[in-house]
């Protein structure tokens, strides 16, 4: 199977890459299927549905979030209601939404998203080793499911990477997202999995982080807020991790980064 991991969608920016790139890649590709990280697609800051449903036109399946999840308040109700969007499955029981999807591709093979959120410099959530394990409890790589695809939305490249090592031989690919910076270690661990720490941003690079530069300066030189942080506009890159599985295990074949567009370098499979 064809895998194609998009890093955080930050902006309007974010979501033009997204909109200009994937379609393409999505055909050119073959791909079967599409994740996305939507969580800073809304001005930044959270996701909302009127946004989710244009990821999924733009040929996203499913879109994972993180500690923005919920900066719009409407989106508590809608994860409710679409099943391809996910927060953390490490938030505490009684959050809106779920933190695993099954999917059914156009060819019929069946597909686990699970994503958690990592505790090191991030908010004190529950484990997120046990959560991977609790939503793994119930599916085997290579026999109840043909895919397994784990987003790890953190800050620290150690607790991502112990998380990718835990999981070697169990899930098709680990890939964090979170810190808006491509990471140069895309690789398959010894039993098969695929793993990069982070997938970087679909977003304006000529930013910190996709967001305008000048108050991101200010903040940190003065440390005052002083206005709202807002996304960065010139033209975005698309990030993403590409992926290739053996279909009779799951296991991964071959990994490597994508980008397109904006200031970065292109990388294409």
């Amino acid at each position: 199977m064809k895998i194609l991991y998009c890093g955080d969608i930050v902006g309007r920016a974010g979501r033009e890459a997204v909109k200009r790139h994937l379609p393409a890649l999505r055909k050119e590709l073959g791909l079967d299927v599409v994740v996305g990280n939507g969580e800073n697609s809304a001005a930044g800051f959270g996701i909302t549905a009127k946004i989710a449903a244009e990821l999924h036109d733009a040929g996203v399946d499913i879109i994972t979030t993180g500690n923005h999840a919920f900066d719009q308040r409407e989106i508590m109700s809608y994860m409710d209601t679409d099943r391809r969007i996910l927060r953390p499955a490490n938030y505490p029981p009684g959050t809106p939404g779920r933190g695993a999807a099954l999917v059914t591709t156009k060819g019929g093979a069946e597909v686990l998203v699970v994503q958690v959120m990592t505790r090191l410099f991030m908010e004190a959530l529950d484990d997120p080793f046990r959560a991977v394990e609790d939503a793994l409890a119930a599916q085997e790589l290579g026999r109840t499911v043909d895919v397994v695809i784990v987003d790890v939305h953190g800050e620290a490249t150690s607790e991502k990477m112990a998380m990718g090592h835990m999981l070697d031989g169990r899930a098709s690919l680990v890939v964090g997202s979170h810190s808006h910076i491509p990471t140069a270690d895309a690789q398959i661990f010894s039993g098969g999995t695929a793993y990069q720490t982070d997938a970087g941003m679909c977003g304006d690079y000529d930013s910190v982080i996709g967001m305008q530069k000048d108050e991101a300066i200010a903040r940190f030189v003065t440390r005052l807020r002083r206005e709202r942080l807002e996304p960065a506009e010139g033209e975005g890159t698309f990030c993403a991790v590409y992926c290739e599985t053996d279909d009779a295990t799951g296991l991964a074949l071959r990994v490597c980064p994508v980008r397109q567009g904006g200031r970065l370098r292109p990388e294409r499979p």
